[in-house]
């Protein structure tokens, strides 16, 4: 199931709800109760749209971060990351809506360091405090150059499910697909104070594509 969502341009996570729906829908459709089967279609149809999963290529891999999220920048400021409260690096938040692309890409190349997934609650993820009181899952990445760059996946009101792909040791490359969050929410990016941050507030970001963060001259 999950090899057929992939061909048809969808995550393999969301392939037995859509395909689950549909077969369902096709059923009441041909056995006559029209009236229950085409909602059905239409629903497995806005549900195959969450999971659409289209091809990504970042256009520059030296020297940049690139979105890990389809979004809303909601938020560009100053944080630690919480495993290391002596350096200071720079958090650009997006927020994405039930209408965005779900899945999550790596911000930049190298080596998974940490993944640590942290029970929590499901407040609106546009709020401040998701990022401490929400289910959330955090993704460090160490690259060429031995710089900590971090992702954390947060859960919103209607995402009630974190996939992670990547495990610690895993080699990966800028703009692979490292997971998703079901149904929206938000991903805080964690930029290396080398860098400069390259988005504001309000702009739209696209994964695997969108430079987020420069490295400073």
């Amino acid at each position: 199931m999950g090899k057929l969502a992939q061909m048809i341009g969808l995550a393999p996570e969301g392939g037995k709800l859509v395909f689950g729906i549909l077969l369902v829908g096709l059923f009441l459709l041909l056995v006559g109760f029209p009236i229950l089967g085409v909602p059905l279609i239409l629903l497995a149809v806005a549900v195959g749209s969450f999971f659409r999963d289209p091809e990504r290529y970042p256009e520059r891999t030296d020297g940049v971060v690139i979105s890990a999220a389809d979004g809303k920048v909601t938020d560009v400021s100053e944080c630690t990351l919480p495993d290391d409260r002596e350096t200071v690096y720079h958090r650009v938040s997006v927020f994405m809506s039930p209408l965005n692309v779900h899945v999550n890409r790596a911000s930049v190349g190298g080596e998974v360091a940490m993944v640590e997934h942290t029970p929590g609650d499901f407040l609106g993820a546009y709020r401040d405090d998701a990022s401490t009181h929400n289910e959330r899952n955090l993704i460090i990445f160490s690259d060429a150059a031995g710089r900590r760059h971090g992702i954390m996946q947060v859960a919103g009101y209607l995402a009630r499910r974190i996939v992670c792909r990547v495990h610690p040791h895993d080699k990966i490359e800028m703009g692979q697909r490292i997971g998703l969050i079901m149904f929206g929410s938000r991903v805080d990016h964690f930029i290396p104070p080398e860098y400069r941050v390259s988005v504001a507030v309000g702009e739209r970001v696209l994964a695997g594509e969108t430079v987020i963060g420069e490295l400073a001259q």
